[in-house]
């Protein structure tokens, strides 16, 4: 066994051991400009605002607007999930941001005889328009720019609920802001289980929400494409970008079906991606993703509309990158995935906590990664100039390079049939597991270096995080009491009467937009189980996602 003055030779002498990025492209030495030739700035890169968008959407970038700071946030009860709510903002952030819990996710009421256990677990039950009163108590929704991160067939759901409480409180809904995540496609690949195993659900779901935001909420963001929980699979950068575009393409492709015109709503997409660990890689990707995403838009689409073309993103930095053990290096990693956003032009950021492996956040450590964007923003400077690395030899590469693959996986997917027959055949399915198995592989034979995973380790003894983040043991019961005196108390045969309206309207499967009808059932308070099951047996399916319940009406 080496000594300690062994091993501090050994680290004085040690050099770069993983020579490619954490996507497998091979990296040089160094860059000279004979690696970036072929490029045409005017075309290929274009300054920040112009065509390609490489640069930046726009022409100041944030000396224009710093990107919005939002801090995902949601657990216990709609009350719990307000309170926290109300501090983030109290210390700082931009944009309010909070999810779901599992079985809003999958179309559960609270009371569900499965739902026990994850009832505000990892989000906010949503089962009804009162949750959502509660959630929202306080807070000027006419003023705020609102981030609700729901992605499966419940989105038209939550979505409603949120517009129902507009209403109650007086407020035009064409004055709006924010934006639904609204990207159930991606659901199977992310634990949201049997729920978003129905291609013709998800598409249904997706389209009438961007259809009827067009139409009446013009400020409003109507989809959310979400590349970071795909991400969150194990997949590198490339092919976050190639499969999560492809899900973008299939949304498109149906809305234009409905008889929708692309300059109509493209402007109001945007994605939610990943900010992971390779920072240079990061930078790359997301510079590529907009240009790639400018070019489908304008050549594959035909958009005219500059707004239609940009590529307009938040970032999430990358809750896969963080481990358990030594849990304070975690605020040294998603400080670097922050500064890869902001480097790469984000439009919204979200800083994962540094106990997000152990727990939900504590207060103290959703204040840390606020104060991570405010560092940024205000000491650093990285907010004075658009895209600065932009010119560098290894950056161009390297941006080429994910493009390039990022392209062929589209193209490869476009030959399949597209993404839906991806996933039908599996051939989603069997990449997202060899990437995962790569990976892991890699982490196993230390080809790849996690700080305190697989190497300066630490004993078990010694590494401990002293508070976590508990749910009280009462937020499950109470949130059931609630559901169930609403049920008593609420007026059942509107509900009824709202519930027979929407199933005649959903069995006609003729594209015609269900929001209306959800919108109405919610404001008579049906819950969200009562409003999917209803969906679901419309379109032939068990009214239940778990097939455990029938229909109570």
């Amino acid at each position: 066994m080496e000594d300690k003055f062994e091993k501090l030779e050994k680290a004085y002498y040690e050099g770069a051991k993983r020579l490619k990025t954490w996507s497998g492209f091979s990296v040089k030495e160094v860059y000279t400009p004979d690696d970036v030739n072929g490029i045409d700035y005017s075309k290929d890169i274009a300054d920040p605002g112009d065509y390609p968008y490489t640069r930046g959407i726009h022409s100041n970038m944030f000396r224009g607007r710093v990107w919005t700071k939002r801090e995902l946030c949601g657990f216990g009860t709609p009350a719990d999930t307000n309170k926290r709510l109300k501090y983030l903002t109290e210390e700082g952030q931009s944009g309010l941001n909070f999810i779901n819990d599992l079985p809003t996710a999958l179309g559960m009421d609270s009371d569900h005889p499965l739902a026990e256990g994850e009832i505000g677990i990892i989000g906010v039950p949503l089962s009804s328009l009162r949750d959502m009163e509660t959630l929202m108590d306080g807070m000027p929704i006419d003023k705020a720019s609102v981030s609700i991160v729901v992605s499966t067939c419940t989105a038209p759901i939550v979505l409603a609920q949120y517009i129902a409480l507009a209403e109650k409180r007086g407020v035009d809904i064409s004055g709006l802001r924010g934006t639904i995540q609204n990207e159930p496609l991606k659901g199977r690949y992310c634990g949201f289980g049997p729920n978003t195993e129905h291609p013709d659900l998800c598409l249904q779901s997706a389209v009438d929400i961007i259809e009827y935001c067009t139409k009446y909420m013009p400020n409003w963001y109507t989809m959310n494409v979400n590349l970071y929980d795909l991400r969150e699979t194990g997949i590198n950068a490339f092919q976050e970008v190639g499969f999560g575009f492809s899900m973008a393409i299939a949304y498109i492709n149906e809305a234009l079906k409905r008889g929708l015109d692309i300059d109509d709503f493209a402007p109001r997409m945007a994605f939610y991606c990943s900010a992971h660990i390779d920072f240079f890689e990061e930078i790359a990707k997301l510079r590529a993703a907009r240009r790639l995403w400018a070019k489908i838009m304008k050549n594959r689409f035909k958009a005219k509309n500059p707004k239609s073309v940009k590529f307009k993103f938040g970032i999430h930095t990358a809750g896969c990158s963080l481990v358990p053990q030594q849990p304070m290096n975690n605020i040294v990693r998603v400080a670097y995935e922050a500064l890869a956003a902001v480097l790469s032009g984000v439009q919204s950021l979200h800083c994962c906590s540094y106990d997000e492996p152990i727990a939900l956040p504590t207060e103290e450590a959703h204040r840390i990664a606020l104060r991570t964007q405010q560092v940024l923003a205000y000491e650093t400077g990285v907010a004075t100039v658009a895209d600065p690395l932009a010119g560098s030899y290894y950056i161009e590469n390297l941006t080429n390079g994910i493009e390039e693959e990022a392209a062929k996986i589209i193209e490869k997917i476009d030959e399949i049939g597209g993404i839906t027959a991806a996933m039908n055949t599996k051939w989603l399915d069997n990449e997202i597991e060899k990437a995962a198995y790569k990976y892991q592989k890699e982490l196993d034979e230390k080809e790849r270096v996690v700080v305190g995973v697989n190497e300066f380790v630490i004993p078990p003894e010694e590494d401990t995080e002293e508070e976590v983040h508990k749910i009280s043991s009462e937020a499950a019961k109470t949130q059931i009491e609630g559901l169930r005196e609403l049920r008593e108390t609420r007026d059942n045969d509107k509900v009824k009467e709202t519930l027979s309206k929407l199933r005649e309207a959903a069995a006609e499967k003729s594209g015609k937009n269900l929001m209306p009808f959800i919108i109405d059932a919610v404001k008579v308070y049906a819950t969200i189980g009562e409003v999917n099951g209803t969906i679901r047996e419309s379109f032939g399916y068990h009214y239940d996602t778990m097939g455990v319940i029938s229909s109570p009406f």
